[in-house]
């Protein structure tokens, strides 16, 4: 599994400029008012789910978006979803609970996770992740975002939370 240096050499090497902050961990996202107060742009909530046909699913939305996990599977074509187990997670994301990432995606070499952005996370520049562990938290512009995405072969499916509906 790639560690934090790892991350930070494959966006030195592919012209993703990032910006770190440590801090104590976090696991919610309640918390760390002053990480947020620290650095603009959007900070995110992240969803490791797995649907009830075995596919394992990635969201990354903004914090404060609301997300109806009983309804989303009809808007993105799975089966219905519910929270990953955590040695799935692990074993896709590299990642524990409280620091699930869209960073994490760089150890998912076998591509088992389907990854959805947040329209209005899409919208947000900067935005905001751990570096794969929650004691910090990195910040990238979103064509860096989309560079990132772009060098793992990873297209996400973009959905527009408020209106339910995939937008691209």
């Amino acid at each position: 599994m790639k560690t934090r240096a790892d991350l930070f050499a494959f966006f030195d090497a592919h012209g993703v400029d990032h910006k770190t902050l440590d801090h104590p961990p976090v696991f919610r996202v309640e918390e760390g008012l002053e990480i947020k107060a620290a650095m603009p742009g959007g900070h995110t909530k992240n969803l490791f789910l797995k649907d009830a046909k075995g596919q394992l699913w990635l969201i990354s939305a903004l914090g404060e978006t609301s997300i109806d996990l009983k309804k989303l599977h009809h808007v993105i074509g799975s089966g219905r979803l519910s929270f990953g187990p955590q040695e799935m997670m692990l074993e896709t994301l590299g990642v524990t609970p409280g620091s699930v990432t869209a960073f994490g995606l760089i150890n998912d070499t076998e591509k088992r996770v389907r990854f959805v952005l947040d329209k209005a996370l899409a919208d947000s520049d900067p935005v905001n992740f751990h570096p794969l562990k929650n004691d910090a938290t990195t910040a990238v512009s979103q064509a860096g975002l989309r560079k990132f995405l772009a060098a793992l072969g990873v297209e996400p499916m973009i959905v527009d939370f408020a209106a339910m509906q995939v937008v691209g």
